[in-house]
């Protein structure tokens, strides 16, 4: 009888086992999936019984995603994962840490908080080996280390997490069948991209469609221009020091940059309706000037979540593809990338939490939500057939070839900057003000806050 009952939970837990990795959203073993490492990790790691818990932003279809992500490390591990999403996480993880009920997990969508956390001593320092990884197998890595590393409560600088998902901002929409007609060639340089500009007002297309119109975040779109050219024409030092205020706002070198925005922006030419048009134009409304017959507009520089607003007939490879928002050729620079991303951070030590980091080296943890759409990825080890369409092919190829990475600037200032003097500064730059003006008052603001 023993014989029967120990065969019969044997036959059970084969049967339990089978029934999970046949719920899994791609078997093991099969598709152009990095099997491999995640084997490897699978017969070394045993964490049965554990339960890791997480918390982040996502929810809705982006948490039913990243919770097929995590399946493939309770399948590896034995562990159970507890993942909950909120739209409140910044004010939600701040209040669990300071009552010492914060989970194993924290995934910011921003660093500047987990800064702030982990110099509170709310986060766990990660081990130095995950730094070297995301050096050497991370797109930009030195970048994304240097964006993760944040002096803790005794003013010592450790790495605090890793990033995952990663936004790409640095992209120009346009209309291949326009850039056919007048014979217009794609761009690879700013250079060639400020010639092009002139090019289509010569030929009586107005070159770029733009929309500052965001409701009370009226004006970020700028923000974002200026961000791009910081980083095309100082190194990426110069930029930190602007985030931070190391350097005042109305330094010249980030009056330049604002500069060779309105170098575009300002000039009524080159802006669809013109400049004023531009500042009162919905950034929702502004990609429409693409599809129209004849074109209102060559070209749009947009982050992208853009297509959520293009017309119903876009077909993307057709009517709309995109290209990057180049470099200065004579700068030698590189190619830098503006985005934002998605970190991991450890808030609750485990033996679970420092195997979940070490599940998210392996290109597998990034392979099944790039199958699932809506996913870009650092990892220069994720094999680029697991995306789910070209795009995302195509826009990884960006992020691979970059070789500095940068958040959005204004995301990462004090929110009275960042999400106020600064929209409103560009708005009133686009529509008359100086750039040295506009700069000094948002410094003066900037100021007060001292």
């Amino acid at each position: 009888m023993t014989r029967t009952l120990t065969a019969s939970v044997a036959t059970l837990a084969l049967l339990a086992g089978a029934a999970s990795a046949q719920d899994l959203l791609v078997p093991v073993g099969e598709g152009p999936f990095t099997w491999d490492s995640y084997n490897t990790f699978a017969e070394n790691t045993d964490l049965s019984g554990e339960t890791v818990t997480i918390t982040g932003t996502w929810t809705g279809f982006e948490k039913e995603k990243v919770d097929e992500v995590f399946r493939y490390f309770e399948e590896a591990t034995g562990a159970t994962v507890e993942y909950s999403g909120s739209d409140s996480f910044e004010q939600d993880i701040v209040i669990s840490a300071r009552s010492g009920s914060a989970p194993n997990i924290a995934i910011f969508p921003q660093p500047g908080l987990a800064a702030d956390m982990a110099s509170q001593g709310y986060l766990t320092p990660l081990d130095p080996s995950v730094g070297d990884f995301v050096r050497e197998n991370y797109a930009a890595g030195e970048s994304l280390v240097d964006l993760a590393t944040y002096a803790g409560p005794e003013g010592e600088e450790n790495l605090y997490g890793i990033f995952y998902r990663i936004d790409l901002k640095s992209l120009v929409w346009y209309n291949p069948i326009t850039f056919d007609e007048f014979g217009f060639d794609v761009p690879e340089s700013m250079e060639e991209l400020k010639e092009l500009t002139e090019d289509m007002a010569d030929e009586g297309l107005t070159p770029w469609c733009l929309g500052l119109g965001a409701g009370a975040a009226t004006g970020w779109p700028a923000t974002d221009w200026v961000e791009e050219m910081m980083l095309r024409l100082h190194s990426p030092d110069v930029y930190d020091q602007w985030v931070s205020n190391e350097i005042p706002f109305d330094d010249p070198q980030v009056v330049a940059a604002i500069e060779e925005f309105g170098w575009f922006a300002k000039n009524d030419d080159y802006i669809k309706g013109g400049a004023e048009a531009a500042a009162t134009t919905d950034y929702r409304d502004s990609p429409s000037g693409l599809f129209t017959i004849p074109p209102e507009c060559g070209m749009l520089r947009q982050a992208s979540f853009v297509t959520a607003f293009f017309p119903d007939d876009a077909e993307m490879g057709e009517n709309i593809d995109f290209f990057y928002f180049p470099a200065f050729e004579e700068k030698d620079l590189g190619n830098p990338v503006l985005g934002a991303g998605t970190l991991f951070t450890i808030t609750d030590p485990s033996e679970g939490a420092t195997k979940m980091i070490e599940f998210l080296e392996l290109p597998l943890a990034h392979e099944i939500w790039a199958n699932q759409g809506a996913f870009l990825s650092p990892h220069s080890g994720l094999n680029p057939e697991t995306y789910q369409t070209d795009t995302q092919r195509q826009q990884s190829e960006i992020i691979q070839e970059a070789t500095t990475f940068r958040f959005d600037a204004s995301d990462l200032m004090p929110s009275e900057i960042g999400a106020g003097a600064f929209w409103t500064g560009m708005v009133d730059y686009v529509t008359g003000s100086e750039a040295a003006d506009v700069a000094a008052d948002i410094q003066a603001r900037w100021d007060q806050l001292n």
